[in-house]
């Protein structure tokens, strides 16, 4: 009898098996399909880097920016089979950049060439009297990290520390949106714009901030990732921390009760979150110098400009994928393993390609295979292929990390409109 079954299972095996690797191929033929009609998609797109001045008095607080993101950038279609599998159309995607060319502070927002008139005029809607030009992309500048090059450069990503349910630091907990007078207002972006205009001639900072509307997707193993579903089931896992078995009529239940108070704002947190749209967010830092002109201090200072964003009941940002010798090792020997000059260039050089591309959702084929190897195949020996990771931040904390600061910060590399524009008197002589 066993000998029967044990020969049934094998005939069972022999048959099924050629329709499960077929099945298996079919998967894997459709996701090299998606990736190259969607890598020819966007190699499609033409892209423009906008440069936005400023006026001199920048009296509106945040708020107006987080209006701007949420009217400009977030939208979207949904995507056909054709569209999707066929044509590779993706959700468009944007930069938002602070960037120091020696000492000289500018910001930037690199979009779609057909989004341009309507980013403008939602950055006019917001700010009449700043002045947008199209610029060229000034990474262009650098041409590579070598032993042939002239630059040097450190860079790193950043992730969040704890699920993205859990906000950071936003412009309300500084108290902008009461619109204070201008002299008592503390805007958490000043330490940026100084430190990016303290730098010397032959050194440059870079920030970028790539941003698309957050969407459900397959995340992980056949999981749809929903960051509002998630942060509720956040909130559902909070309370049952605090929650206690009771009886009740007859029947054992789970019963709710009100957290300890030091909880509180942590749930108010989360659940405020979620009431604004959201992004998904990839935050990169790079720090590029003549190899003269490099500076341990700044390379060091750059790591930190975003602590002031940190709350430690809550959310911060974290410094992951650094370009630097002990950035590896893995999760068990993290640093025991310094990597050498040359590989510290590559990951640089590595560093550069991304940052130009502005890739964050949407990686090449090497680095997708490369980021399924376990440690230390991946990334220790092949250290240019870190795989970056992003994360949902809602517009009320992109409009905390990228918006223009008041007329209270005097500095001078600082470009801004110097004059307010105003229409004629209507009593002119004709």
């Amino acid at each position: 009898m066993i000998h029967s079954v044990l020969y049934l299972l094998s005939q069972a095996v022999m048959f099924l098996w050629p329709f499960v690797v077929l099945f298996y191929l079919g998967k894997f033929a459709r996701s090299l399909w998606l990736h190259y009609v969607q890598q020819d998609f966007i190699s499609g797109i033409e892209w423009v880097i906008l440069e936005i001045i400023p006026p001199r008095e920048v009296e509106r607080s945040p708020k107006a920016m987080e209006l701007f993101f949420t009217n400009a950038l977030y939208h979207f279609s949904n995507k056909g089979g054709l569209e999707a599998w066929w044509v590779g159309a993706v959700w468009f995607y944007y930069s938002l950049e602070i960037v120091s060319i020696e000492g000289t502070v500018h910001f930037y927002i690199r979009v779609p060439s057909r989004l341009k008139e309507f980013v403008e005029t939602n950055m006019y809607a917001q700010y009449p009297q700043a002045q947008i030009k199209v610029v060229d992309d000034y990474t262009l500048a650098v041409d590579e990290i070598s032993d042939k090059s002239s630059w040097n450069l450190w860079g790193c990503e950043f992730a969040l520390e704890k699920p993205e349910a859990y906000p950071i630091k936003t412009y309300t907990d500084f108290g902008l949106d009461k619109d204070p007078k201008e002299e008592f207002k503390v805007d958490p972006i000043s330490p940026v714009v100084e430190l990016f205009a303290s730098v010397a001639k032959g050194e440059q900072m870079w920030v970028q901030i790539v941003v698309r509307p957050s969407k459900k997707e397959f995340h992980g193993k056949g999981e749809v990732h929903d960051w509002v579903k998630e942060s509720q089931d956040e909130l559902e896992r909070l309370f049952e921390k605090y929650g206690r078995m009771n009886v009740i009529e007859g029947e054992e239940k789970l019963q709710k009760v009100r957290p300890p108070f030091t909880m509180e704002p942590i749930m108010r947190g989360i659940n405020e979150k979620t009431m604004k749209l959201g992004f998904d967010t990839g935050i990169r830092v790079c720090y590029v110098a003549k190899k003269e002109a490099w500076s341990m201090n700044s390379r060091r200072n750059i790591r930190m400009i975003f602590r002031q964003y940190a709350k430690p009941n809550s959310n911060s940002l974290v410094r992951v994928n650094s370009t630097q010798a002990d950035a590896l090792g893995g999760p068990l020997f993290p640093g025991w393993f310094p990597l050498s000059t040359k590989n510290v260039q590559i990951l640089a050089n590595r560093m550069l390609m991304e940052y130009r591309e502005r890739s964050f959702f949407y990686h090449p084929l090497r680095q997708k295979i490369l980021h399924h190897l376990p440690w230390p195949f991946s990334p220790y020996l092949m250290p240019a292929y870190f795989h970056s990771s992003y994360f949902v931040l809602n517009v009320e904390e992109l409009a905390t990390l990228w918006h223009f600061p008041g007329q209270i910060l005097k500095v001078p590399t600082f470009e801004r409109i110097e004059s307010k524009e105003a229409a004629p008197p209507t009593n002119l002589p004709v």
